[in-house]
């Protein structure tokens, strides 16, 4: 198959009668550059970090980041979530996700900045408050 029918068949909508047969002589390996250490993990949807690590800080640019944070709690590590980058929306979705994680494990969740948010499993320990009214700031 020629590249211009391929451009073709990416273009044009595939009839229901219509079906793609690929010849393995035909598939090659794109060869893929690392960008960044989040790029590289974003593809394999992923991410890992040493086994010792005990808090795990994130900034989801998507709700679906929500699902990685709620795996490190159930390996019983702290998160630090940073959700300056979302939609008031997906932020929200977040937080009640993540609430729903953290009741399932018996931990805390504690807002600790704006848009930032502190979720730990039932293992870990958190001591004293951040204050968040404007009061304290005008001393």
């Amino acid at each position: 198959m020629s590249f211009k029918e391929k451009l073709k068949n990416i273009l044009n909508p595939i009839d229901d009668g219509d079906y793609l047969e690929l010849d393995p002589d035909e598939l090659q390996e794109i060869p893929v550059e690392r960008v960044s250490e989040y790029e590289s993990t974003k593809g394999s949807g992923r991410m890992s970090f040493p086994s010792d690590t005990q808090m795990v800080l994130f900034e989801p640019r998507s709700f679906e980041e929500s699902e990685d944070v709620g795996r490190y709690l159930k390996q019983r590590k702290a998160a630090v979530v940073n959700l300056h980058r979302l939609q008031r929306d997906y932020a929200q979705r977040t937080i009640d996700f993540l609430t729903g994680v953290v009741f399932a494990l018996d931990g805390t969740i504690q807002k600790i900045g704006h848009d930032v948010i502190l979720c730990t499993p039932q293992s870990i320990l958190v001591e004293g408050t951040i204050s968040m009214s404007i009061e304290d700031f005008e001393e």
